[in-house]
């Protein structure tokens, strides 16, 4: 709880920082008005206009609707997909863990199978002073969950392999500061705990406080989430040396144009060369119906793989993407 209190206290003075380094509206404008140049003077102002049209972030957070009471609203976290036909290169018929006993036989897993994604996140409180000097946040609660189904496999019954639960709570704070054509957007403290719910020697889990900070240039949305793992005790943890595989953060890049969005997921330490990257294409079929392709390699596409290395892709339908 130390670590946690301290990180704390860093990321509350950083966001002191931002508020007090935002400029008001009504200044931005006097320093367009002074522009002699009548081009560079009509550049200044589309650019305030720019800034302040929704975002890929905004719209995401809500951030952009001030006039609305948007608490209770569901709004997608991360992606929603289903995809019908999801292929591994090397399923994982053995999972294992340091502090869990082998499997007595491999398990009979088909290589396809079908993988969906549900997220989304509900703001259950608004707090106008939280503290002296930092903007008003609020408060999100969201939840994921990721399902590997094996439909396709009839041998066995067709069961569910594994399915992750991901409930999160998070303190996010909206600065609005630019940068060298950057906009800061979003910087929040997440407290994330996520299992699969099996019994043992196939039960996983971990618990995690993170910091999560998104910035944008036009189409193009960057989110940074390094992450601690809060510690278990050794004999009574799932999976000890789960941060070997998954590292200690992610990255999420997403680009969106003409109705297309491409993301990017990546994660890497450095100290066992060990990580994973997930693409996406996401992409319009007919009326609200779009496309979902995504390809993902490396450890822990899922918590029973979290130590296994594996190259899958799949095709399916979407409703919302990574961010």
């Amino acid at each position: 709880m130390r670590v946690v209190r301290r990180i704390l206290a860093v990321f509350l003075a950083s966001v002191a920082g931002i508020a007090q380094a935002q400029q008001p509206s009504q200044e931005d404008l006097e320093n367009c008005k002074r522009i002699e140049d009548r081009e560079e003077r009509l550049k200044c102002f589309d650019a305030l206009v720019a800034e302040r049209k929704l975002s890929l972030i905004g719209e995401r957070w809500g951030i952009d609707t001030p006039d609305r009471d948007t608490r209770f609203d569901f709004r997608p976290h991360k992606a929603n997909y289903l995809l019908a036909a999801r292929y591994s290169d090397e399923p994982n018929t053995l999972p294992a863990s340091p502090t869990k006993q082998p499997l007595a036989a491999p398990l009979a897993i088909d290589r396809t199978e079908l993988k969906f994604q549900i997220s989304f996140k509900v703001k259950v409180a608004d707090f106008e002073h939280l503290v002296d000097g930092v903007p008003p946040a609020a408060l999100w609660v969201a939840y994921t969950q990721q399902s590997h189904w094996q439909i396709y496999n009839a041998q066995v019954s067709r069961p569910f392999r594994e399915t992750n639960y991901e409930p999160e709570a998070m303190l996010a704070f909206f600065p609005d500061r630019s940068a060298l054509g950057w906009r800061w957007r979003l910087a929040a403290l997440g407290l994330d705990h996520q299992s699969n719910g099996q019994s043992d020697p196939l039960s996983r889990s971990w618990n995690r406080v993170y910091l999560l900070f998104g910035i944008e240039r036009d189409n193009l949305a960057l989110l940074v989430r390094p992450w601690l793992r809060l510690k278990e005790q050794y004999s009574k943890d799932d999976n000890p040396d789960i941060t070997k595989y998954l590292g200690y953060g992610d990255i999420t890049v997403v680009y969106a144009a003409d109705g297309h969005t491409l993301s990017l997921i990546g994660r890497y330490n450095a100290g066992t060369n060990k990580g994973a990257l997930q693409g996406a294409w996401n992409f319009p079929l007919v009326r609200r119906v779009r496309g979902y392709v995504q390809v993902f390699s490396g450890y822990g596409e899922s918590l029973i793989d979290y130590n296994w290395r594996q190259t899958t892709i799949g095709i399916g339908v979407s409703l919302s993407d990574a961010l």
